[in-house]
């Protein structure tokens, strides 16, 4: 299986955060009071990534991907001409900041927490989301709250969003992005079991054998939202092609409990980000997101492209905005790598 050559040097260079913008949000963007988003340090805030482009910086295939501000580009793009988004945000935001990324990539953890080997393999890191602040918090729901305002009059009447959270956090992003103006749809269950959570009380584990602090977790949520419709449900998928959701075949309805499995080291391998999913998730959810297999899919934090790559391969154009650099370089590589990627029977591609 051919690997992706990646510069670590280039990757241990501290670089802005996806969470930073300096947009300035549309009016009803229902934004007020977060003109100046933190995300947990000053220094990560006096950082600010490249303005949006008109061009993308590169194409693959029918997947196109820019490098920018998602905020910036997101409030340039013309409106009603995008049919649907599946994203894997930063979960709490400050994970993905200069001064965390140096602490994961040097590591000494900081909110990442960096698990022991077991069997012999090492483990991978996961974000320790019970460490954020009230601040931090209210900076997501900010953030959040921005990305939505500005998304909703890009997307066509009856468009799905579907975005990744964590079961600490999702109540927080799920509030922000109703109170834009989405109508929630429920949330679909990615069951993965997971090294977060299980653990004995920290330097009482002798003393309480008994307890755990935290239930293992084996779920996520990918919280399911739809911009209003315009008229009844058959009129959108008429006039857009939204409103509903695409079937797995006219025998079986499209679920909303998916059975997975962690990022198989082979995967990644040709995607390397510490929040890679696998393409036998992604190519479910992508391929339900446009209900007559017709549209543009967005993912505005695309990372390594695993979202576009996975739309390429059920046939679908998309488009990904990415404000780090080295994984706009990843990603050039690295989309037609795990398109061709054959993790299960992929799903049938679009007509």
């Amino acid at each position: 299986m051919q690997q992706l050559p990646i510069d670590w040097g280039a990757m241990s260079q501290p670089r802005p955060s996806a969470a930073t913008s300096t947009s300035t949000p549309e009016p009803g963007s229902h934004s007020k009071g977060c003109d100046a988003v933190s995300i947990g340090s000053p220094e990560a805030l006096a950082l600010t990534g490249p303005a949006a482009v008109r061009q993308p910086a590169f194409r693959s295939g029918r997947a196109s991907l820019f490098h920018g501000d998602c905020l910036d580009w997101l409030a340039e793009r013309e409106g009603e001409s995008l049919h649907g988004v599946v994203t894997d945000p930063p979960y709490g935001l400050v994970e993905y900041s200069s001064l965390e990324q140096e602490k994961l990539r040097n590591g000494r953890g900081g909110v990442w927490r960096l698990p022991p080997a077991f069997d012999g393999r090492r483990r991978s890191p996961v974000p320790r989301f019970t460490t954020l602040t009230d601040a931090d918090i209210d900076s997501l729901r900010c953030f959040f709250g921005r990305w939505a305002g500005l998304l909703l009059p890009v997307l066509v009447p009856g468009a799905h969003v579907l975005v990744a959270s964590n079961p600490l956090l999702s109540h927080h992003v799920a509030t922000a992005i109703c109170d834009a103006g989405f109508e929630r749809r429920g949330e679909i269950v990615r069951l993965v079991t997971t090294m977060r959570g299980g653990d004995r009380p920290k330097n009482a584990h002798e003393e309480f054998p008994g307890v755990t602090v935290m239930p293992r977790s084996r779920w996520e949520p990918w919280l399911l939202f739809r911009k209003p419709l315009r008229g009844r449900v058959q009129d959108n998928l008429s006039e857009w092609g939204t409103g509903g959701l695409r079937r797995v075949s006219d025998d079986q309805p499209f679920s909303d409990v998916i059975p997975s499995a962690p990022t198989r080291p082979a995967e990644r391998r040709l995607a390397p980000h510490p929040s890679l999913k696998p393409q036998a998730f992604l190519r479910q959810v992508v391929r339900a997101i446009l209900p007559l297999g017709e549209g543009i899919v967005l993912d505005s934090f695309a990372g390594s492209g695993s979202t576009l790559a996975a739309a390429e391969r059920v046939g679908y154009e998309s488009i990904g905005t990415e404000l780090d650099a080295a994984y706009v370089e990843i990603a050039r590589q690295a989309i037609p790598l795990l398109r061709d990627y054959e993790a299960v029977p992929s799903p049938p591609r679009s007509r």
